[in-house]
């Protein structure tokens, strides 16, 4: 749940910034309003609207934000924003990628935005990089306005599929080296909280992955107090499916709280911190902003309260005992009207 609203104070004579107005003495400013959690709410000032609309799946916004550059809202829940997106997106490929031996063919499952994608094709390994969303107006969309990414999507290694990542898979025959959930937050009403279940998992995801294959996921929010929506679940639920499952997490400026991914193999994950650096160094073209071994094994050793929160989770996530994030999807509200 996402609110743009515009208010008007005193110009006190200093002067303002950006896009806001003055008029007789007044300043006009617009500010961009998530609700985070019922009494909860986060907030900044915007520059410009630069879009909104609705696709058949999702509401989508393109935000000029003052503090965080253009950022991208879905169903009223920040997706990506410009400053500090290489974060987010660091941490969910690079873990994975440098994990595995020689990964040459991944599959995404969202990711329309292209920055894990672009990410992905970084690494001197990959041949070949299968990107399926759901929402072709919503890649269309970032296509146009994110040009960070335009260089992706014109990369031969790139595969883009608009197609159900479920169906997607089911209906291909060949297996990759790692599967990627990039995919929006479990949220009531979303478009993709069935691709977190344990019967997803176990009977999709697994068969599609070659012989010491990686799968890793976003994981929602995973802060001291909010990690129990469905960081700890999604992570008890991987856990019944594969033999090795990592959880790490990082501080996202833009999202006001730090967010999670699980990893996870039927191979043991063995690589150090110096290891890590020596196959980043090796694979990757350019040099990581934000991730190395040495953050990425600090991003894995979660604090006392989470760890024993994720080792006494009883929880899987299915069909009919899944847990959402605050908010609701465009198919709820489609309902409730």
């Amino acid at each position: 749940m996402g609110e743009i609203s515009c208010s008007t104070g005193i110009n006190n004579g200093n002067g303002v910034n950006g896009n806001d107005h003055s008029v007789g003495g007044q300043r006009k400013s617009c500010w961009y309003e998530e609700e985070i959690e019922e009494n909860l709410r986060w907030c900044f000032a915007l520059n410009s609207i630069l879009h909104t609309g609705a696709t058949l799946y999702q509401d989508i916004q393109l935000l000029d934000t003052k503090p965080f550059g253009k950022a991208l809202v879905i169903d009223g829940k920040l997706q990506s924003a410009e400053i500090d997106e290489f974060i987010y997106h660091e941490c969910l490929v690079h873990p994975a990628l440098v994990n595995h031996p020689n990964p040459k063919t991944i599959f995404i499952m969202g990711g329309g935005e292209g920055s894990t994608a672009r990410e992905l094709l970084r690494h001197k390994t990959v041949e070949k990089v299968v990107m399926c969303d759901i929402d072709e107006e919503v890649v269309d969309f970032c296509k146009s306005y994110l040009v960070v990414n335009t260089q992706t999507f014109c990369d031969p290694r790139l595969d883009l599929i608009i197609n159900d990542a479920r169906a997607e898979l089911e209906r291909r025959e060949e297996c990759y080296d790692v599967i990627i959930g990039d995919l929006a937050d479990p949220i009531e009403g979303g478009p993709c909280y069935q691709l977190y279940t344990k019967s997803f998992y176990e009977s999709i995801v697994k068969p599609k992955l070659h012989q010491g294959g990686i799968f890793v996921t976003q994981a929602g929010p995973a802060g001291v107090f909010s990690h129990t929506e469905v960081f700890s679940c999604i992570y008890n639920t991987l856990r019944q499916v594969f033999k090795y499952v990592v959880p790490y997490s990082a501080h996202i400026p833009s999202y006001a709280d730090i967010w999670g991914w699980v990893m996870a193999s039927d191979s043991p994950f063995v690589l150090n911190d110096d290891e890590m650096d020596l196959r980043m160094k090796q694979r990757i073209k350019g040099e990581n902003r934000y991730l190395d071994g040495k953050t990425f094994i600090s991003a894995s050793t979660l604090s006392k309260g989470v760890r024993k929160s994720l080792d006494n989770e009883t929880q899987v996530y299915t069909e009919g005992t899944a847990r959402f994030i605050y908010g609701h999807g465009t198919a709820y509200k489609h309902y409730q009207a």
